[in-house]
């Protein structure tokens, strides 16, 4: 395989949630920069599928069969990784579980899956991978939150509420773990095409979006990786606590 730019040559990832969507892409870009890929997902055949492709293309990668809605399950996936690889270099936290509900229609076993799944694993990873990266090469943490922490539709209130917290999230850890080497930051994706969000899309809400993002077209799970992937490598080496909106322009401007 060719180099591509953006190297992470030899750097061992883990990416949660990269069964599909985003991380599957994001997987698949940095074996493509060099990277040794931890591949989670809860679905054993969804981690097959992903590792098989990376492989297949002449890549490196693993898969990491985990449920890591629990502090034992996030830290059983960054022990994995970092016995798989040799050390942790890179974690993204990108997994999600995701239901839109009005405020009067928001269920405690709702707000408590996507508390597991969006928040609490962040953290409880955030906690396993600064252990687990060496204090001397330092790290780097990127974490998928969403343009919905800046700016919100109806029904959406406990998806906005976990996304802006993770970008308060990100900067409190960049703050406290800077000094040890690991940077860490968060990629907003727009409303994106992928697996799990074809049931909240149709041609109407898609055209509608369109029509307002100055770029004039949706984003590709291609377009977020990529920004993931430049988060991840010494090409931002001084970046650290930022927010990275990969939304063609969609959440500050008004068209």
């Amino acid at each position: 395989m060719n180099t591509p730019k953006l190297d992470l040559q030899d750097r061992v990832a883990l990416i949660t949630g990269a069964g599909n969507g985003i991380g599957r892409e994001t997987a698949r870009q940095m074996a493509e920069r060099g990277a040794i890929v931890g591949v989670n997902d809860l679905k054993p055949e969804f981690v097959e599928a992903v590792v098989d492709e990376i492989r297949a293309a002449g890549g490196r990668a693993f898969g990491v069969v985990q449920n890591i809605a629990s502090r034992e399950g996030i830290q059983s996936a960054v022990a994995h990784a970092r016995a798989e690889g040799g050390r942790l270099d890179i974690l993204v936290n990108n997994a999600a579980w995701v239901r839109y509900q009005a405020v009067p229609e928001i269920q405690p076993e709702t707000l408590e899956r996507m508390l597991d799944v969006g928040f609490k694993a962040v953290v409880w990873g955030t906690q396993a991978a600064a252990a687990a990266m060496d204090p001397q090469r330092g790290g780097a943490i990127v974490n998928v939150a969403s343009t919905a922490a800046l700016r919100s539709t109806p029904n959406s209130l406990v998806y906005s509420g976990i996304k802006a917290a993770i970008l308060g999230l990100t900067r409190a850890a960049a703050a406290e773990l800077g000094a040890r080497g690991i940077r860490v930051n968060a990629v907003c994706p727009s409303a994106v095409p992928t697996e799990g969000t074809q049931r909240n899309r149709n041609s109407e809400r898609d055209a509608f979006r369109v029509a307002r993002t100055p770029l004039g077209r949706l984003g590709t799970v291609e377009d977020i990786a990529r920004g993931i992937c430049f988060l991840a490598s010494d090409e931002a080496g001084f970046i650290t606590a930022q927010t990275l909106a990969v939304d063609g322009g969609v959440t500050f401007t008004n068209i």
